[in-house]
């Protein structure tokens, strides 16, 4: 048997029975935080250019895009959808490799349920499995494919996949030709996805290519079953490791629930465990930026390349600079979903701190491969002398420390009135979103984000 087949078998076979509650009730978080994501990203230029471009194109009203009501075919409502999310750097992350999975496997799941009228549990279900897979081939992955420059894409286009071959009721050989087909689907440049909106575009390919790949499987398209392993395939062009964990112990945990986090702060996710430390230091020691005469940072996003620079001049680059992050959060406390504005990027007392921001030299080496979820320690050195430090392991949002769903539910509370939605309409689609998993027909749910003027 193939990798691919026993993802297959796997994504095929596992009964509802056998996925717990737990993961669940993240999957329904993470509807939550992707449609909130999306509420800040909708009016971003790139999200509202591939908006744009899909409707001018047409094709079958299948399927809703958010908050402007229209209905495209699904895997194009997909990207659509993906693409807002990603767009305003506020979704969730695997915090082994910050492919946003989540992003793509909710918007996939949601716009074929629609389309073929499936309940919201098996929107829950099909989440849930599309994570599993995705995380599994993404966790051999890391950190191979962004050494060789590939974003996460190409892991998140198996999570669509499934989640789209699961509610089209695929049999084990579909759903391996699904994969396969998916496996020369999805590209992407990780460089590009952190210098320009390119990674949101990444994002919408995964989305509606996933869906495409999984439509073409049902209709009888066939790629090759070895294509994971086989020389020169998938995981040697991406260099994957650890093959034998890809399919190893199924159902003995839930990559949703232990790898995810939510963002419960904008910008990129390896940074956001630091921006908590320094936040923590901060609010501790009640420091004044004025007297502040250096900053060390020791963290594991040391070992990466993914650190980006101070003084950014756009949301780009503001989601990309770990200096930035730092300096924002010792002046104001914390990081807020404000702090990506050019309004907070142009503070003279943030900008002046950031040139303060330095890296400790010798940094404690990593326990494993998987730097981005190991946290980091900040130390702000005072000019009298004085040393006020923290640490955080995992941000809060995070799977290994707890998600909550207040925290959730606020962030929904505050990012979906960017899109237009009005306090009854927030409160209803929240409302629906929690009780998901008792729904008959997605539907509702999606009317409820549709603004009236937009129809």
């Amino acid at each position: 048997m193939t990798i691919t087949q026993d993802l297959a078998r796997h994504a095929v076979a596992t009964p509802a029975s056998a996925i717990p509650p737990l993961a669940l009730e993240h999957a329904k978080m993470s509807v939550a935080s992707t449609i909130a994501s999306a509420s800040m990203g909708y009016d971003i230029p790139s999200a509202r250019m591939v908006r744009e471009l899909e409707a001018a194109d047409g094709g079958s009203a299948q399927a809703t895009v958010w908050f402007q009501g229209g209905r495209q075919p699904a895997s194009r409502a997909a990207r659509v959808n993906a693409v807002a999310s990603d767009a305003a750097a506020s979704d969730d992350s695997d915090l082994r490799s910050i492919a946003h999975i989540g992003t793509i496997v909710c918007t996939t799941s949601l716009a074929l349920a629609e389309r073929l009228g499936r309940s919201g549990r098996a929107v829950l279900e099909a989440m849930v499995l599309g994570y599993e897979v995705a995380g599994r081939i993404d966790e051999s992955l890391t950190p191979g494919r962004m050494q060789r420059g590939f974003h996460g894409s190409v892991s998140t286009v198996f999570g669509a996949t499934v989640a789209a071959g699961r509610l089209l009721g695929l049999d084990v050989k579909a759903m391996t030709h699904a994969l396969a087909l998916a496996a020369s689907s999805a590209s992407g440049m990780a460089v590009a996805a952190d210098t320009s909106c390119a990674r949101e575009y990444h994002a919408g390919l995964a989305a509606m290519l996933g869906i495409q790949a999984a439509l073409a499987a049902h209709a009888g398209f066939e790629g090759d079953a070895t294509i994971l392993e086989t020389p020169r395939g998938f995981l040697d062009a991406m260099g994957g490791q650890a093959r034998e964990d890809i399919t190893r112990d199924f159902g003995a945990s839930w990559d949703i629930v232990t790898d995810m986090a939510i963002k419960l702060m904008p910008g990129a996710h390896p940074f956001h465990a630091v921006a908590e430390a320094a936040a923590t230091a901060a609010r501790q020691g009640g420091v004044d930026p004025a007297c502040v005469d250096r900053i060390v940072i020791s963290a594991a996003v040391q070992h990466t390349s993914f650190a980006g620079e101070p003084h950014p001049r756009n949301l780009v680059e503001a989601a990309h600079s770990l200096p930035y992050f730092v300096a924002a959060s010792v002046v104001e406390r914390g990081f807020g979903w404000d702090n990506l504005s050019e309004a907070k990027m142009r503070d003279s007392v943030i900008d002046a701190l950031q040139d303060k921001v330095q890296y400790d030299p010798n940094p404690a080496p990593l326990p494993d491969r998987f730097p981005h979820r190991h946290g980091g320690g900040v130390a702000i050195w005072m000019k009298n002398g004085e040393v006020h430090s923290a640490t955080c392991q995992a941000p809060r949002g995070a799977g290994s420390r707890g998600i909550e769903w207040a925290d959730v539910d606020a962030k929904y509370r505050h990012l979906a009135p960017r899109a237009g939605l009005d306090q009854g309409q927030i409160e209803r689609s929240l409302h629906a979103i929690h009780d998901l998993d008792h729904m008959d027909d997605v539907a509702g749910l999606l009317q409820g984000l549709t603004l009236p003027a937009r129809r």
